[in-house]
């Protein structure tokens, strides 16, 4: 099977997969498989927008529920969840609608808006709306930029079997890092406390 038949096959559930764990990539392929015309244009813009926006939702649910966690204290008292409050608390409606386009900032920035009093409901509908403008505004660039792109993917297609082992030791690379990330600091908010 080529990498083709599985985005053919796939294409909707691995963009929302992808948007929701990476983002910026995930979205940037949408576009290139909507001028592959591997996948239609309001497909890809719906399973990126909702995959963002769930993901979105679970981080700041998370926030809200277990804001008195080690973990969620740890985001907060990270340099980036840091900055987050401080900008947050100048304009906090502009800050929860523009989130997903501060790079680096998306996943603790819902986290520590869960822990803040913003109320649930408004945070749903400016996720919503910035996730449906993230999603198109990357899969017409990704759109754009396919023509481009397009001979390297044909290229790249005779050799699918070794892409996909990369991308699964990739993962299991990812996982076993961030597995590791995260013992150390239960180990040093255990020692300080």
């Amino acid at each position: 099977m080529t990498v083709e038949q599985l985005v053919e096959s796939y294409g909707s559930v691995g963009l929302f997969v992808g948007s929701s764990l990476e983002g910026e990539a995930s979205a940037m392929l949408g576009g290139i498989m909507v001028h592959q015309h591997l996948i239609r244009f309001w497909p890809a813009i719906i399973a990126l927008a909702l995959g963002s926006f769930l993901a979105d939702q679970v981080f700041f649910l998370l926030g809200h529920w277990w804001r008195n966690s080690a973990i969620v204290r740890s985001v907060q008292g990270s340099t980036a969840g840091a900055r987050v409050l401080t900008t947050f608390n100048a304009r906090p409606d502009v800050f929860a609608f523009s989130l997903r386009f501060l790079y680096g900032l998306r996943m603790a920035g819902a986290v520590t808006i869960g822990t803040t009093d913003y109320p649930w409901l408004r945070f749903i509908l400016l996720n919503a709306m910035s996730a449906l403008i993230w999603a198109l505004a990357w899969v017409t660039l990704g759109y754009l930029f396919g023509q481009a792109l397009a001979p390297l993917f044909e290229r790249l297609s005779g050799y699918s079997h070794f892409i996909w082992a990369g991308v699964v030791v990739a993962f299991c690379i990812a996982a076993v890092a961030v597995m590791a990330s995260r013992r150390r600091r239960a180990k040093r908010m255990t020692t300080r406390d």
